[in-house]
């Protein structure tokens, strides 16, 4: 109550009213039994009784009593007079040393409270012996006993209290952990899924759409005079935003590149070095070595990816004459290399993430992708000499597949 300051549950409320009976019930039973003559005056029984009565209702309607331990000791000392009384009235009144135990133990304080309870435990035996007119250790068992349970019971009690109040704490505290984690997890779902529809949609629909207008390009220098050739242009850009479109749906579901569909990586990657070379006019070969496997799905697309970006970046800014790329299958690894001819660049002076309008996320995109599934990825360039681009990834082991359609050597293809 002031001491503690326990939040009221169930059953604090429950054994607050058995203490109030217990009180209310001595009492009775006190003044009872003046009046059938076994013990004082019966006017003095009653009037003390009343008093200690009195005293003690108005406690619990004081609502300081309950924030203030000065004022507890205040009301337990008029209580404590008042009690005084009934012990001089009637030795009926020792009995009523049990329930201020409670009130005492549980208003001051564990120090003050037991205090409290040895001058009331004193104060009953004294009492006692007065009553009986000499003083016996058997007066003595009584109060002392009483005291003691009334003791283990409340301290008990509070000990008890305050375990199930720190885990009530500890299970608020797991609860905003809980909270904060999956908090947390969603903000790094969101950023990891932004993260891959960024790449998807560089090396993927970028890639298309710097195709399409390179042919649209090419169709309106060919206008009017070569319609024929403007023609096929155009529908060759048709072509590739009809993949574009295929692309699109395929992220929205999440699936595989359609490239893939069905078809081991070589074989992705073969139709990728045709629409390469019919789309830019680059020649572009794959060389295939090793016993081709079928690789997880996670790794065909980072290779297919990572292939589409490569060659997307020498169409656009290489200037190349040609490109070579290059698939080898080893044992328990997959490599895939890229080289083009062009014209090359310093690898130590771009930035983690270039900013140019032409895109610039290709690389970083490549390395991503590459680190994300265990491998690693290196870039070779040097101004007039080219570009090399290499890919290794690790792959569980796998039985061999055949790795390609019929009339596809497993050597090299010439797009």
């Amino acid at each position: 109550m002031a001491t503690e300051r326990f939040r009221t549950t169930p059953v604090a409320r429950v054994l607050q009213v058995c203490l109030h009976l217990l009180v209310a019930g001595l009492l009775v039973l006190a003044v009872a039994r003046a009046f059938t003559g076994r013990d004082g005056d019966p006017a003095s029984v009653t009037a003390a009784a009343t008093a200690m009565g009195a005293a003690y209702a108005a406690g619990p309607r004081l609502a300081v009593i309950r924030r203030s331990r000065r004022a507890a000791a205040l009301w337990l000392a008029l209580l404590g007079v008042t009690w005084a009384g009934v012990l001089v009235a009637t030795q009926d009144g020792v009995w009523l040393a049990f329930p201020l135990y409670f009130l005492e133990l549980h208003l001051l304080g564990r120090r003050g409270g037991l205090a409290a309870v040895g001058l009331t435990t004193a104060a009953a035996i004294a009492a006692w012996s007065w009553h009986q007119g000499s003083f016996s250790v058997a007066a003595s068992i009584g109060p002392s006993l009483g005291a003691a349970v009334a003791t283990a019971t409340v301290l008990g009690y509070q000990a008890l209290y305050r375990e199930s109040e720190e885990r009530r704490r500890l299970i608020d505290e797991l609860t905003a952990a809980r909270a904060d984690l999956a908090t947390a997890h969603h903000a790094a779902g969101v950023l990891a899924e932004r993260e891959r529809l960024a790449r998807e949609i560089h090396d993927t629909l970028a890639q298309s759409l710097s195709s399409i207008q390179l042919l649209l390009r090419a169709a309106q220098r060919a206008l009017p005079e070569r319609t024929d050739a403007a023609a096929g242009y155009v529908e060759q850009a048709r072509q590739a935003a009809q993949d574009n479109l295929d692309e699109a749906r395929r992220f929205v579901r999440a699936l595989t590149p359609p490239a893939l569909d069905g078809d081991p990586l070589p074989v992705a990657l073969e139709r990728l070095c045709a629409t390469t070379t019919a789309h830019s006019g680059l020649p572009v070969h794959l060389h295939v070595s090793g016993e081709a496997v079928r690789l997880p799905v996670p790794q065909e697309v980072a290779l297919l990816r990572i292939a589409q970006s490569a060659l997307g970046n020498t169409v656009r800014h290489a200037r190349a004459s040609h490109a070579e790329v290059t698939l080898s299958y080893m044992e328990g690894e997959v490599a895939l290399d890229v080289f083009d001819d062009g014209a090359g660049f310093d690898p130590a002076a771009l930035p983690g993430r270039p900013a140019r309008d032409d895109g610039g996320f290709g690389l970083p995109s490549m390395g991503a992708r590459a680190r994300a599934l265990g491998g690693t990825f290196t870039v070779e360039s040097a101004p007039g000499e080219g570009t090399a681009l290499a890919v290794l990834l690790p792959v569980p082991a796998v039985p061999a597949v055949p790795p390609v359609q019929p009339g596809f050597p497993a050597t090299e293809v010439g797009a």
